[in-house]
């Protein structure tokens, strides 16, 4: 299944958390849309593996995903080099997709800087013809997505783009709760955690709002790009 849109995430619920509103709106035109969540989180203090991915999947059925793959990377120890890259590469040949979104260049978690730096590589490296690939004993041919940018997470960084997601900002509240071992729940017996917290919960819906005012909605998602990007019709920006 080609994609158009395939998000790259290091943790189940990053996605959710950086451009779930986003997905849902470009599904809503029309786009196919897909995470690869690349480790199952199972470092997390609250819940565990089995139920980050059971959380996942209720995840990805309130967005509509097309696909969801997680591919069991060690959480917390996963390094961006050649075995990894090669792992990323065969996703990204496997779908093909037109424009990538992934995890913050710098953040406060360790693993998410890492990961949005093995995803670009991977993405460079994927349009490389001389890097051989294969899925299911079948070669692949070499893809390069046209586009990649970087979800904001939790420290605030300058967005490049910025994204109305006011239409769907209650199906990103959903999805995120669909997570319910990580975020706020009075219900669960766990220890809290910094993203437990109503507080964290709160600033999530902050940061929308936030992004959202600057662009003349209610509620936004910011993205940045590493590369300068064109437009060839003025009227398409707002």
């Amino acid at each position: 299944m080609k994609l158009d849109l395939l998000v790259l995430a290091v943790h189940p619920d990053d996605a959710e958390l950086g451009c779930s509103g986003t997905i849902v709106k470009h599904i809503a035109m029309g786009k196919k849309a897909g995470i690869i969540d690349f480790t199952r989180g199972e470092l997390g203090t609250r819940g565990t593996a089995e139920t980050r991915d059971e959380e996942a999947a209720d995840s990805a059925k309130i967005m509509g995903l097309h696909v969801r793959e997680n591919l069991r990377f060690r959480d917390g120890f996963f390094k961006n080099d050649e075995a990894h890259q090669l792992e990323v590469i065969r996703m990204i040949r496997k779908y093909q997709p037109e424009i990538v979104l992934t995890n913050a260049l710098h953040d406060r978690h360790p693993d998410h800087g890492r990961a949005g730096d093995l995803a670009e590589e991977a993405c460079f490296l994927s349009g490389l013809a001389k890097i051989n690939t294969a899925l299911d004993g079948a070669a692949q041919g070499a893809w390069r997505p046209r586009l990649v940018l970087q979800y904001i997470q939790d420290r605030y960084i300058k967005p490049d783009v910025i994204v109305d997601i006011t239409p769907y900002f209650e199906t990103k509240l959903a999805a995120i709760k669909a997570f319910k071992t990580q975020f706020f729940n009075p219900d669960l017996d766990a220890p809290d955690t910094y993203i437990s917290s109503p507080e964290f919960f709160e600033s999530v819906i902050g940061r929308a709002r936030e992004f959202g005012k600057t662009v003349g909605g209610t509620y936004g998602e910011g993205f940045t790009s590493r590369k300068l990007l064109g437009v060839d019709n003025l009227f398409n920006l707002s």
